[in-house]
């Protein structure tokens, strides 16, 4: 490779190098909202869907469309990445996982929020029933509303066995963890698993803080399928908004990672190639220096 060359890579390395820096500044302050977002959110959620557990021994008895398992059929999948790309495999493993259920089950049909969600079902020619793009960072519980309510006219009206979410669990900076949950129908054990994953490790909503659930029996008014009508519309409602805050700080946070590993990356082709531009100047100068001896001596 010509000095050339190599000095024109050095540049062009230094200016993605400082790409990826800007890249991960502006991440790890988007990252910070979009986890204290997501923290601040779990203990509503958790209370949420730890309401509806206590009440399931007094509902036992009382059926709903909710809640009735279905047999085996077509599914309705709801996809949750982001919109854009450079953010590691925070996407990727969300697909991958979509990509399994497709395999399981004959007919899904997708629910998908971001673009990446949006391209990969059209690649796979899965049926698209709704589409959500540049959904804003600060979604808030009123924001998930409309789409909520289309997914459980789907599920109740459209025939689907069952209504899954698949999307990143915010786990830390580091580390994102793909799930899938299901949606519908709600079931007790379901709701208990939910409750369970939503408590982070450590902190004042850990597992090792929150007490244990234990079944109780109330008496409910107006009537126990009154309550359902309200409560379990704005269940799934919560556990869509939860699946949305969860994937922000996911992938604020990947992309985070992945720029800072990319700009460390640059820095360190950088050094190898100002050590091999340097090797090539000095060996051309010795060879330039060489025949100018060379010549001298010719001419003695």
């Amino acid at each position: 490779m010509a000095l050339k060359q190599i000095k024109n890579k050095i540049i062009s390395t230094k200016k993605t190098g400082k790409v990826t820096k800007a890249m991960e500044s502006v991440s790890a302050v988007k990252m910070r909202k979009s986890q204290e977002r997501a923290f601040a959110s779990r203990p509503y959620v958790l209370g949420a869907v730890t309401i509806l557990e206590r009440l399931t021994a007094s509902l036992g008895s009382i059926t709903h469309p909710l809640t009735t398992a279905r047999p085996d059929g077509a599914v309705l999948a709801i996809i949750v990445t982001s919109d854009k790309g450079l953010a590691g495999s925070v996407n990727s493993a969300v697909l991958k996982k979509a990509e399994h259920l497709f395999k399981e089950h004959a007919t899904v049909d997708v629910v998908a929020f971001g673009r990446k969600a949006v391209e990969f079902s059209r690649r796979e020619k899965k049926q698209l029933i709704a589409e959500f793009v540049n959904v804003n960072d600060g979604v808030t519980l009123a924001d998930v509303e409309a789409s909520a309510a289309m997914v459980i006219n789907a599920f109740t009206e459209g025939g689907y066995s069952k209504v899954v979410v698949i999307y990143q669990n915010f786990v830390s900076t580091f580390e994102q963890a793909p799930t899938v949950r299901q949606v519908l129908p709600l079931i007790a054990g379901e709701i208990s698993q939910i409750a369970k994953d939503i408590a982070p490790r450590v902190g004042k909503y850990s597992t090792a803080t929150v007490a244990e659930v234990k079944a109780r029996e109330y008496t409910i008014e107006p009537s126990g399928a009154e309550v359902l009508d309200i409560l379990l519309p704005q269940l799934v409602q919560v556990i869509l908004y939860h699946a949305l805050l969860e994937s922000k700080a996911s992938e604020h946070s990947a992309r985070m990672v992945a720029m800072k590993n990319a700009t460390d990356k640059s820095k360190e082709v950088v050094k190898a190639l100002t050590i091999k531009f340097n090797k090539q100047r000095q060996a051309a100068i010795t060879a330039e220096v060489s025949e100018i001896t060379a010549g001298v001596e010719a001419m003695k």
